[in-house]
């Protein structure tokens, strides 16, 4: 494996790192009070190519690979999670999708608006009864003419409220089970598209989720994503590739949180001396250090493979689970460094630990990761 990164990379982590720190940060305070992102924090990220992350350079993206855009979601990860998840969500699962299984003609039509930020994307699949049983899914389009019509709700869906182009999973043959689900490129401005609850969460601030309703929903033939009948592959397909991403999301949030806490662990004095010369503080840095470098090694190394076009679903399934639970590992014991201020929403060590909590429940639970490593395990040595 070889993680030298060009010049040009270089630059543009470095820059993005420098936003973070310097403008994205010092406003999260905003972000968790109003739960929305500032415009000029959302018009800096469209001048920077934040939106392109994972569309190819063709059609205006970065074109700068897994690996690529992990190194940036590592940094993107050091500021508010909400910010994070609303990029995050759109550069992830909202257009690989497309970018991966898309005709010329679909990439041509969404890519560059989706990539220069002017149109945000969204990923549509689970629902009131279909959660961690994705396939259950009871949203059904039925073809008439050169149109689908779709009728059914999703919900916790990210970036619903600002997306304009959804990847839409629905059933267009219920006898086959699985093989029965179709994917659809379904516009906001779609006749029979519609919004509905728009939730409140206990953490992820500035990222809005909602449901989505469609009423005799008309899509155009011509706008379905793969092949009829794939869907739920390509949906598990965009999850197994986006995992990497999230976890080196989680992964910038740990790095933030271990800083912040030896910074705060060296000033802190209690009985004289600073509470850094305490050894039961000392065991908890070097956990949280443990869990971050863990975590950054099986990060690469699955962005890596995803770069190589390698098989990742025992790979990715174990990095997401990983690290989502370090991840609220290392902010439980940000917490206990911080003591009683860390449970204060003067500093953002508690939001932190809020916002890491939704890690082992989206995108896949950790449970449901944990079944997918054992069953790839008992197929590769069965």
């Amino acid at each position: 494996m070889d993680f030298c990164i060009d010049q040009e990379l270089s630059l543009m982590i470095k820059t993005v790192k420098d936003f973070v720190d310097n403008e994205v940060d010092p406003v999260s305070h905003i972000i968790e009070e109003t739960d929305r992102i500032p415009e000029d924090i959302m018009k800096k990220c469209k001048e920077m190519g934040l939106f392109g992350l994972s569309i190819p350079a063709e059609y205006g993206g970065a074109g700068i690979g897994m690996v690529g855009k992990c190194l940036i979601y590592e940094q993107l990860g050091r500021t508010s999670n909400g910010f994070t998840t609303v990029i995050g969500g759109h550069t992830g699962i909202g257009t690989v999708g497309i970018v991966e299984s898309g005709t010329e003609e679909q990439k041509r039509k969404y890519l560059p608006p989706m990539a220069a930020g002017d149109k945000i994307g969204a990923f549509a699949l689970t629902e009131p009864q279909a959660g961690s049983h994705a396939a259950n899914i009871k949203t059904t389009a039925v073809r008439k003419g050169d149109k689908y019509i779709l009728n059914g709700t999703k919900h916790f869906i990210t970036n619903a409220t600002i997306a304009e182009v959804f990847t839409v999973m629905a059933v267009t043959d219920k006898s086959k089970g699985a093989k029965g689900i179709t994917s659809f490129i379904v516009e906001k401005s779609f006749p029979g598209f519609k919004l509905g609850t728009v939730e409140r969460k206990m953490g992820l601030k500035g990222s809005q989720t909602a449901e989505v309703i469609f009423e005799d929903c008309e899509v155009p033939a011509e706008n379905v994503l793969g092949r009829g009948g794939e869907g739920y592959t390509n949906a598990l397909k965009i999850l197994t590739n986006g995992r990497a991403g999230l976890a080196a999301r989680n992964l910038g949030s740990m790095q933030k949180l271990l800083e912040l806490s030896i910074k705060y662990a060296q000033e802190r004095v209690q009985f004289d001396v600073p509470i850094s010369s305490f050894q039961a503080v000392q065991h908890m840095l070097a956990d949280m250090a443990v869990d971050i470098e863990l975590t950054r090694s099986m990060v690469y190394r699955v962005a890596w493979m995803v770069d190589q076009k390698m098989k990742v679903i025992k790979e990715a399934a174990m990095v997401k689970y990983f690290a989502s639970e370090a991840y609220c590992r290392v902010a439980d014991r940000a917490v206990q460094i911080f003591g009683g201020m860390g449970y204060m929403k003067d500093l953002p060590i508690e939001r932190y630990y809020r916002d890491a909590r939704i890690c082992r429940i989206y995108e896949g639970t950790s449970e449901i990761q944990k079944n997918i490593i054992a069953a790839q395990l008992l197929k590769d040595y069965g």
